[in-house]
């Protein structure tokens, strides 16, 4: 058998396999695609990008659920938003509006609380990505995180929501309460389970 035949028949075989594990879980009431989470809240702590002290953590990772240093070399694309202070006010910084290319986005809601939002907008229009967005009190905000690989080699996007506990323009810092949505392309703000 000639190379480019073993390795057709050696794909073909894959695709079967993967076809015959999808279809087993669905016979068993299983979706493949739907990938279960809980809710699992956690606070952060950012420091903003105007203090004189360099490599402190003054962006976020939604998807990974981690601090980002913004100087640290290697950071570039690995943040959804970042904390500066502007005319005398914390805001968030989308990646564009440092000139990062990136997907990542942020939209407010002011008055609302963390539990009471449920799911990200799906309308576009109502983000930011290149913008700075003030930081306030008694305001929830939903960020949609920048494309990284998912499973079965799809590019995803995810889903976030976050509300500031505790502002200190003075001393450029940001506590807040955040919860990540793990599912590729889902609008969930809430596990549905």
């Amino acid at each position: 058998m000639r190379r480019s035949a073993v390795r057709t028949a050696g794909r073909a075989a894959m695709a079967i396999a993967a076809v015959a594990a999808m279809a087993s879980a669905a016979s068993c009431g299983g979706d493949p695609f739907n990938i279960p989470w809980t809710a699992a809240p956690d606070t952060v702590l950012l420091y903003s990008m105007a203090r004189p002290e360099l490599n402190l953590p003054s962006a976020f990772n939604f998807n990974r659920r981690t601090t980002v240093r913004v100087e640290a070399p290697g950071s570039t694309g690995n943040w959804d938003l970042a904390l500066d202070t502007r005319k005398g006010k914390l805001v968030f910084l989308p990646p564009r509006a440092l000139g990062v290319d990136s997907r990542a986005r942020i939209a407010s809601f002011p008055g609302m609380r963390f539990d009471e939002l449920l799911e990200a907008p799906s309308d576009t229009t109502v983000y930011t990505s290149t913008e700075p967005v003030p930081v306030e009190l008694n305001t929830v905000y939903v960020v949609r995180t920048g494309r990284s690989p998912g499973a079965f080699g799809r590019s995803c996007v995810y889903s976030a929501k976050l509300e500031p506990l505790d502002i200190d323009v003075e001393g450029g810092t940001l506590t807040f309460v955040f919860d990540s949505n793990p599912v590729c392309n889902s609008l969930a703000l809430v596990p549905s389970n």
